[in-house]
């Protein structure tokens, strides 16, 4: 059986203290909170985390939505919401990182 065809999106969060070292376990607790606020219109399939000196990367792996069907979102704003709702309900994301600037 052939698997679903996926977007990835790729975005940064940036530390709001630049000069603070990544925690050990940042990337899991990051990874953690995406998956707990994640939402099945989301279609999330798989994320990935790497951590860098001034931000983690991550990417997003969504499922292929129908254009034509009403309601539905870009891989991009799905993936923003995610984030966003990720940041707002995550003590410790909103503590460390600043929310992606989608219109850069």
């Amino acid at each position: 059986m052939a698997e679903p065809p996926v977007e990835i999106v790729y975005t940064s969060l940036h530390r709001r203290h630049p000069a603070v070292a990544p925690a050990p376990g940042e990337a899991a607790e990051v990874l953690g909170a995406v998956w707990a606020h994640a939402l099945p219109d989301d279609g999330l399939q798989h994320v990935s985390a790497r951590s860098e000196d001034n931000r983690i990367d991550l990417l997003l792996y969504l499922l292929t939505s129908d254009p034509d069907t009403p309601g539905t979102h870009c891989p991009l704003q799905r993936a923003t919401a995610l984030i966003a709702r990720s940041h707002q309900a995550s003590p410790s994301l909103r503590h460390q990182f600043l929310l992606p600037d989608p219109s850069a």
